[in-house]
């Protein structure tokens, strides 16, 4: 009966059409999923990461706000767009945040409660990488206060009235929060993705879990606290997902009883964080070691070119320790050089990338244990609030494009795994 007469007709079909657009563009993606796309496992051989029998090399990045641009569906296409980009380049591994807690687009709002719409963007990351043949590692925690961190744990416990103390370092020791993060730990790898139908702990698309960004115990530098609470979760982590490669999200300081404190770490101050780099690293649960490399923060007062050489001393000596103390991979999961650094040069920046894209490949040629590294950080254009001084829009400066492509074709060459979405030919 609606439909009897033409001026009512054509609007309500006008507006199916719309709808139907809307659906197709943003939420659609399931017509656009490749279901058969094959994908295995890395896994790792001693020192070495696996895929398919080959060696797999991380030359990759770091995109941590991917989860918070699938939010809204009008910002989604940068995460395309990021992951398409690093695809043509012949990246591998892209490290995000799977976790957001208590803040705004927060994916855990309180202990317990999760937000499904940000939990289907997740799914929407993980769904996107797998069609662009990106692996993702995964931080499931922050040490620092963006996004949560621990101190939103706390924050949490004190509110129930159930916390131990209102330091932040209670994150490591509280019984409580502990159950908080398990409980975390367990719903993630757990999740059932609504894009693939695949459980997180099932899916190859997934390189591996960090538990933590750049964890610090301040409050125990014996590092006894944070041995503990690592020994603790990464066990929990293996009694669910037995599928993926585990890493602690290390910065790289080596312990207050190591010998490397006096001779490589950067200063007094690094052994004195409650971390460990080797004892940390050599739990039978952790599969590669994780390690970050900022000269800028660390030397304020050093020229760039004693910034440079201490990197190379710094990488040299982690690869040491993955080939004859750990023998596990080592990745570095993080470098970069601040825009905002006192006679900052690009050419400073890409001289520092240079030389640690090349000690990774020269350990490749070696089969040693320098896996891979991932720069901190890619984002598309017109995310300058995301930039964070050290933010490089690929694109927008063709010789740092230049070096990560050159890294990616000159590993092609060694006959480990490579982007297969890529034709080397023609990157090359």
């Amino acid at each position: 009966m609606m439909f009897a007469g033409n001026g009512l007709f054509y609007p309500l079909l006008g507006f199916a059409s719309f709808v139907v657009f809307i659906y197709m563009s943003f939420g659609g993606l399931r017509f656009s999923f490749d279901e058969g796309k094959e994908m295995g496992f890395v896994t790792r051989n001693g020192t070495q990461f696996m895929l398919d029998g080959k060696a797999f090399y991380v030359n990759g990045w770091n995109s941590y706000w991917l989860m918070d641009h699938s939010v809204d569906f009008s910002s989604r296409f940068k995460v395309r767009e990021m992951l398409k980009t690093g695809a043509k380049m012949g990246l591998t591994v892209c490290r995000t945040w799977a976790f957001n807690d208590g803040h705004y687009n927060a994916l855990q709002i309180s202990p317990g409660h999760f937000d499904e719409q940000v939990f289907q963007a997740l799914d929407h990351v993980i769904a996107e990488a797998r069609q662009h043949g990106i692996r993702l590692l995964l931080s499931l925690v922050n040490n620092l206060q963006p996004y949560g961190g621990k101190s939103q744990y706390v924050k949490w416990a004190w509110q129930e009235g159930v916390g131990l103390s209102a330091s932040n370092d209670s994150f490591f020791f509280d019984p409580s929060i502990h159950s908080y993060f398990k409980n975390y730990i367990k719903t993630v790898l757990t999740r059932k993705n609504t894009i693939t139908g695949i459980e997180y702990r099932n899916d190859p698309t997934i390189f591996g879990w960090e538990l933590i960004n750049e964890p610090r115990c301040m409050s125990d530098r014996s590092g006894d606290t944070l041995q503990e609470w690592i020994e603790e979760m990464s066990s929990f982590v293996k009694l669910i997902d037995k599928n993926h490669l585990l890493t602690v999200g290390l910065e790289g300081f080596y312990g207050p009883n190591d010998p490397k404190d006096l001779t490589v770490n950067p200063n007094y101050w690094a052994s004195k964080l409650g971390s460990d780099y080797i004892r940390n690293s050599e739990l039978a649960n952790i599969d590669f070691t994780s390690v970050h490399i900022y000269p800028d923060q660390w030397f304020h007062e050093k020229e760039i070119e004693a910034q440079l050489k201490f990197v190379s001393k710094w990488m040299h000596s982690h690869i040491e320790d993955g080939d004859e103390v750990l023998k596990k991979p080592v990745l570095f999961s993080e470098y970069g050089l601040s825009k905002t650094n006192p006679n900052f040069k690009l050419s400073d920046r890409e001289k520092m990338y240079e030389i640690i894209l090349g000690i990774i490949y020269k350990s490749a040629k070696k089969n040693r244990s320098g896996a891979g590294a991932l720069v901190w950080q890619f984002l598309v254009g017109g995310m300058e609030d995301y930039s964070d001084d050290y933010g490089i829009v690929p694109g927008e400066n063709p010789s740092t494009l230049s070096l990560f492509i050159k890294q990616s074709c000159r590993l092609a060459k060694l006959k480990g795994y490579t982007q297969q979405d890529v034709s080397f030919k023609e990157l090359c």
